[in-house]
């Protein structure tokens, strides 16, 4: 049997006598079948006396993460973390770890069984909105912007669950922030760290720590920048809207009338040569992320769309300095990896561009683009 549901790995057993669930004390309401994970979920029959306490556990998380609406979720919970108080601590280290070591399916699963055993849990939401906006960097990074872009839509709900919760967590409104600002979406970015500057105001430097304080000074320095910057202005939030729309001549429009109120604003800069790169003006887009640089961009991703103007305009010097410098500052970026790679066949070194997309499939063994380069260049 192919089990493609995770539910149909489990089978609801009346509990034997015999069986402790824990050396806690609990009560097991014996008319109420309980969830068990099998051992071997291709096999269909079920042998009880194999039947061990973490089976049933095992279960009763599979229960919290696929099926919400089941009858007996409230006793499940209860058994399970009566069974093992420390429960929700083990499993957030374990979502954890396994987000850190890039496990990302495995940690998602543990993440929806941790807000089935308590879907109120603030602290929970937030980690969860943490795990979707990282695993949204790390898809970006390997050049998967389907796969990012809806990471990206989990993480705003997620967030906005976290910022909507009953006693306000400074951390949800903190992260939150970057986020918003890696969306640019200044205004929202700029009123989460607003909010969480409110909520620890009244803290002493000893209450806040270390990493509280640099949390806090960060904070200050972010919402003076987006309003030094006049980031929050309409015009550029819909110049931003207009270019990821492919509505490119409009949002130039709106970019450049902000640029002559703000002519020393990097993002804008960026912005109008993103616009301009789209529609391939390459030597107008140069001049505009060279702008960008100038007026403050250090940003790996203005140093690639320069380099992709240089390359088109046959500066593969410059093109080639820009994208090392880019690489250095984000090692595992395997877009400006494969624009290395496009660079050395613009330059006929076919070996050396394979070696570049071969690098690419080291982090990303699934990259259509570079698979398909390589069996070019083969």
């Amino acid at each position: 049997m192919n089990i493609t549901n995770p539910l149909d790995s489990v089978v609801f057993i009346k509990i034997p006598e015999n069986v402790m669930l824990s050396s806690h004390k609990i009560t097991v309401d014996k008319d109420i079948p309980l969830p068990v994970q099998r051992r071997n979920p291709s096999n269909e029959a079920f042998n009880p006396k194999e039947l061990i306490p973490e089976m049933i556990f095992a279960g009763i998380l599979t229960v919290l993460a696929y099926d919400t609406q089941n009858e007996h979720t409230v006793y499940y919970r209860q058994l399970l973390q009566e069974a093992r108080p420390n429960i929700k601590q083990e499993l957030t280290e374990a979502a954890i770890l396994k987000a850190r070591n890039e496990d990302y399916d495995i940690a998602e699963e543990i993440f929806s069984a941790l807000r089935g055993l308590d879907p109120d849990d603030a602290v929970t939401i937030l980690n969860t909105a943490l795990f979707f906006d990282q695993r949204a960097d790390a898809y970006r990074k390997v050049n998967l912007q389907e796969e990012a872009d809806a990471c990206d839509e989990q993480a705003h709900r997620y967030y906005h669950q976290a910022l909507n919760a009953e006693d306000p967590l400074p951390d949800a409104f903190f992260n939150a922030g970057f986020f918003y600002l890696k969306q640019r979406n200044f205004n929202r970015s700029r009123s989460c760290f607003e909010t969480y500057l409110s909520l620890v105001r009244e803290l002493t430097d000893e209450d806040l720590g270390e990493n509280g304080i640099y949390k806090k000074n960060r904070a200050k320095e972010i919402v003076n920048d987006i309003s030094a910057r006049n980031l929050e202005d309409e015009q550029f939030k819909a110049a931003f809207d207009f270019i990821s729309m492919g509505q490119e001549e409009r949002g130039l429009k709106e970019i450049k009338e902000f640029l002559q109120k703000n002519p020393t604003v990097w993002n804008a800069w960026f912005l109008l040569g993103w616009g301009l790169r789209r529609l391939e003006r390459w030597d107008d887009a140069k001049s505009a992320f060279q702008k960008a640089i100038e007026y403050g961009s250090t940003e790996p991703d203005t140093l690639n769309e320069l380099a992709i103007c240089l390359m088109e305009l046959g500066d593969f010097t410059a093109a080639k300095k820009n994208l090392v410098q880019a690489l250095t500052l984000e090692p595992e970026n395997t877009k400006i990896m494969s624009n290395l790679g496009y660079l050395e066949l613009k330059n006929n070194n076919p070996e050396e561009a394979k070696k570049y997309f071969q690098t690419v499939l080291e982090f990303d063994p699934g990259d259509k683009i570079a698979l398909n380069m390589i069996e070019q260049l083969q």
